[in-house]
C-alpha cells in the first residue's frame, strides 16, 4: 500500500532495483526568478514513485487468500498510513495472520515488483535533475522501511538523494510532523525553509504541520483544499521557478 512502510525484510537495494532501469535525465537550464528552497522534501509511494497499484494489488491478493471480502473503497483507506497499522486493520477484517507477518508479506510482493521496474511518478526525474543540477539538496521523507527506501533512491541517479528518513528511522510517524522535522534536521535547515511534496493526506498533514512549505500532488486519491496548501495535478512540466515561489510563501493552486 502506498505508505506501507514498516518491518521491510532485510536485503540489499541490489536485491530491488534493476539498474538497467535508472534514468539520468538531462537538467534543464532555468534560472528561477526567486531564491530556491533550502531543500525539497520528498514523501515516495505516490509521489516519487507510482507504487500504491503494487500495496492495493498486494493487499487484494493477500485477503483473496484467505477469503476476506477487501474492496477498493478499503484499500484507498489506508493509503498514506504506516504499514504496521495498516496491517492491523487488515489483521481485523480477517486475514489470520500476526501483523508483522501481514507485513513482512505485503513488503515482499512489493519488492518483487520493484526488482521489474522503478515505476517514477511523472515529471519526478526532470525535477529532481534541476534540483541537483541548482545545488539543491533532496531528501526522501517516507513511512518506508529504509530498505526499500534505497531500493527506489538507487533507481535515480547517483547523488540524487542526500537523505532518508524512514519509518524505521522516527518514532512517530506520519501524520505527526516528525519525519519531516527529522530530515530538515539533517540537511542542517529548518522545515520552513524547504518545500515538502506529498499526496496522501496523512502525508500532508505531517508536512504541514512541520512548518515546511508543503505542495499536494495528486495520485491515487483527490488533494482537498488546507490553509497554506498547494496543489498541483501533476508534477510533469513542473521546475525550480515554481519551487522559489513556494519557498517564498505563495500559494500556487492549479488543481
Amino acid at each position: 500500500m502506498g505508505s506501507y512502510r514498516d518491518l521491510v525484510a532485510h536485503v540489499t537495494p541490489e536485491a530491488h532495483v534493476n539498474t538497467a532501469l535508472r534514468r539520468d535525465p538531462e537538467p534543464h537550464e532555468v534560472t528561477p526568478s526567486r531564491a530556491l528552497p533550502k531543500a525539497v522534501l520528498f514523501d515516495m509511494d505516490g509521489t516519487l514513485v507510482d507504487t500504491e497499484p503494487y500495496w492495493i494489488a498486494a493487499e487484494q491478493e493477500l485477503t483473496e487468500a484467505h477469503g476476506v471480502t477487501w474492496t477498493h473503497e478499503d484499500a484507498l483507506k489506508l493509503v498514506g498510513q504506516q504499514l504496521i497499522v495498516s496491517a492491523g486493520v487488515l489483521r481485523d477484517a480477517g486475514v489470520p495472520m500476526a501483523p508483522a507477518d501481514i507485513v513482512d508479506w505485503l513488503i515482499a510482493r512489493v519488492r518483487d515488483r520493484l526488482a521489474a521496474e522503478v515505476p517514477w511518478r511523472p515529471g519526478v526525474l526532470p525535477l529532481l535533475a534541476d534540483l541537483n543540477a541548482a545545488g539543491v539538496p533532496c531528501a526522501i521523507v517516507t513511512m518506508s522501511y529504509r530498505n526499500l527506501a534505497e531500493a527506489v533512491a538507487a533507481g535515480a541517479p547517483e547523488d540524487t538523494f542526500a537523505t532518508i528518513v524512514a519509518g524505521d528511522e522516527v518514532t512517530r510517524g506520519k501524520p505527526d510532523p516528525e519525519p519531516y522535522l527529522t530530515a530538515a534536521e539533517r540537511l542542517g535547515v529548518t522545515a520552513a525553509d524547504c518545500v515538502a511534496v506529498e499526496d496522501s493526506p496523512v502525508g500532508i498533514t505531517s508536512a504541514l504541520a512541520s512548518g515546511a512549505r508543503t505542495l499536494g500532488v495528486e495520485a491515487v486519491l483527490p488533494v482537498e483544499e488546507r490553509p497554506g496548501l498547494s496543489r498541483l495535478r501533476s508534477l510533469d512540466g513542473a521546475g525550480l521557478d515554481l519551487l522559489a515561489r513556494l519557498a517564498a510563501g505563495e500559494i500556487v493552486d492549479e488543481y
